[in-house]
């Protein structure tokens, strides 16, 4: 079979470093699916290998009429992935109506579906965060683009496909070519500049007697260990269903900002900032990936700890771009 493979979202975040890792291998045969529109996001294919470039409804269009031939692998992380988008409309249509036509494709024509979930669809994580098949029905997003993601998880498990697609719900997510994704940036991102313009970072302060300031918690990834987590898929067509991309690990805002002066070497500031009422009661304060099922199913990668991914992500990217 070809080895062709098709990233959409191939020019986004975690779709381009896919691309630049599949190159690492090797490999170009690669069909690059998004729509990059007006702003900077062509900046991440600057470098990197593929046999072509398609706009995101031309590529639509060829899935529902059948125009796609010789495709091994589709990784699918082309999503509106903004947590405030509040079209509803268009987020039920581009990021699960679009996911189901290309997932029924590959189906039918026998081609590896590997797809991004999120660590949103569980809301604000009071079902905690396993990713087992008997929880998934009980999550409740607290957002659209949660929620839009989450229907397309349900749908695949009441049709009884995770025995043949993966789908990954990946956690804070931050590192290499995320520069154009504007306010979704990671806090790594937005500290960098704000470090460099004015030397301090605002943080949202708490609404939750139990947690400080700065002291709510994620569970974040360096994109290169996502990568990994995405390619172990990739490699183990014997292997399934639907997992936590996460660390396994939680840190702090305040832990994750200190990490970003130390790397600047610059003395911590951080000023606490109101939270917008319109985003209180959608805060997660807690979030922490379950990946028991991860590593059973095999994947025994080491997960970058923060200090290092941060470090690496300022002195090779950041401080350079």
């Amino acid at each position: 079979m070809s080895e062709r493979i098709i990233v959409t979202g191939g020019a986004g975040f975690i779709g381009s470093n896919i691309v630049a890792a599949l190159n690492e291998r090797g490999m170009d045969d690669i069909l690059v699916v998004d729509e990059l529109g007006r702003d900077e996001k062509w900046k991440n294919l600057v470098g990197l290998r593929f046999e072509d470039y398609q706009e995101k409804d031309e590529f639509r269009a060829a899935v529902q009429y059948d125009r796609l031939t010789a495709v091994d692998t589709v990784f699918h992380m082309g999503a509106c992935s903004s947590t405030t988008e509040t079209n509803a409309s268009y987020l039920a249509d581009n990021n699960y109506r679009f996911t189901r036509e290309l997932c029924e494709w590959c189906l039918e024509h026998d081609v590896r579906f590997i797809y991004a979930s999120s660590g949103a669809t569980y809301g604000d994580g009071s079902k905690g965060y396993s990713d087992a098949d008997d929880v998934t029905p009980t999550l409740q997003p607290l957002n659209m683009y949660g929620y839009s993601k989450h229907l397309f998880d349900l749908w695949a498990l009441r049709k009884e496909l995770f025995d043949r697609i993966v789908g990954l719900k990946y956690f804070n997510v931050f590192g290499p070519r995320e520069d154009h994704k504007g306010d979704m940036r990671s806090v790594v991102n937005k500290a960098y500049q704000q470090i460099r313009d004015t030397g301090t970072v605002k943080l949202f302060k708490s609404y939750r007697p139990e947690y400080r300031d700065g002291e709510q918690v994620r569970d974040f990834v360096y994109v290169r260990d996502a990568v990994a987590v995405s390619l172990f898929f990739y490699d183990n067509r014997d292997v399934s269903g639907l997992f936590n991309c996460g660390t396994g690990r939680v840190r702090t805002w305040n832990d994750l900002v200190n990490a970003v002066f130390t790397a600047v070497g610059k003395p911590p500031k951080i000023e606490y900032i109101e939270m917008p009422e319109s985003l209180r009661a959608k805060y997660q304060y807690h979030t922490q990936a379950d990946i028991t099922k991860l590593q059973e199913a095999g994947f025994n990668g080491d997960f970058t700890r923060l200090e290092d991914g941060v470090a690496e992500y300022v002195k090779t990217w950041l401080s350079v771009g």
